[in-house]
């Protein structure tokens, strides 16, 4: 199983870059980067705090990269439109010479929407906008013209120049839903979750019989996950940390801990755990020094 990061977007773009170049020289898989405007209220409440741009920091992280993977974790297809996203995702690929992944999701965040005018479908309309606008992109990054009349596109003999350096150049998708799990299944790659080693097994337990459903090899997709990691120096930090409201999206413990739950998600069929450093500190010299010690004292060991 391979690790990646996922720097925060509300950090400064320096820090970022610095992360990024640490992780390609010390044997990371990827680096991964939300895409949302503002910090989330589970609400139209607005929480002001610094966001960078997604698809403005991707292409300065490929710049300073040389080996790690590249992605958006997730672009939501509610904000762009489907020719955008191909178009930039094939640029991107070539400027990281074949190491871009696009993340796309069909959009959930409901105050970035309301503030910037943009609209959240109910669930079902969500769903069918997204099953249209993946349908296009997986065409325009592997055709060279795309026609398309649906009920939210058109595209008419649009064409697909230059062609990714990848073949196929990979999507991933975030999702849980049964449905949105069989689109996956269909047009994408990669399949992505959150979770603790029980909620994410049983996630892509979900996802492997959407891949049946469907007619496709699950063996064929590469499956990823993504917690909270807490290096704790007793169990009873750790307990304390998985009891909060994070928990099942958390993994805590020891060292020796941390091994075994990595080794867990590996055996439970997980190609990439992704840590986000979210919750790492406040500053960048504490974000940098806990980043640090859990390479050196778990990732580096396995």
């Amino acid at each position: 199983m391979k690790i990646s990061i996922w720097p925060n977007m509300s950090i400064a773009p320096d820090e970022v870059l610095d992360r990024a170049r640490w992780a390609d020289a010390n044997g990371y898989h990827g680096v991964w980067f939300a895409d949302h405007y503002m910090p989330n209220t589970g609400s139209e409440e607005i929480q002001r705090g610094d966001t960078h741009e997604c698809w403005a920091m991707l292409p300065a992280i490929a710049a300073v990269t040389e080996r790690v993977r590249i992605g958006s974790l997730v672009s939501p297809t509610s904000v762009h439109h489907p020719a955008v996203l191909a178009n930039r995702a094939v640029t991107l690929d070539h400027i990281s010479n074949g190491r871009m992944v696009l993340g796309l999701g069909a959009g959930w965040q409901i105050n970035e929407h309301k503030a910037y005018g943009i609209e959240l479908q109910a669930p079902k309309e969500r769903v069918d906008r997204f099953e249209e606008a993946i349908t296009i992109i997986r065409s325009l990054l592997d055709d060279d013209v795309t026609d398309f009349h649906g009920t939210y596109y058109d595209l008419s003999a649009a064409p697909s120049d230059p062609s990714p350096v990848q073949s196929p150049l990979p999507i991933l998708v975030g999702t849980g839903g049964n449905r949105m799990m069989r689109i996956t299944a269909t047009y994408a790659q990669e399949w992505n979750t959150w979770g603790d080693v029980a909620m994410a097994t049983e996630r892509r337990t979900a996802f492997l019989a959407a891949c049946d459903r469907a007619g496709v090899d699950p063996a064929t997709k590469t499956t990823s996950v993504q917690s909270l990691v807490f290096l704790t120096d007793t169990d009873e930090q750790a307990a304390s940390i998985l009891d909060g409201p994070m928990g099942s999206r958390s993994i805590a413990g020891t060292a020796d801990s941390l091994l075994g739950q990595l080794a867990a998600y590996e055996a439970a069929g997980f190609d990439e755990f992704i840590v986000p450093d979210f919750n790492m500190g406040d500053s960048p010299t504490q974000r940098t020094e806990r980043l640090q010690r859990l390479h050196d004292e778990v990732v580096s060991r396995r």
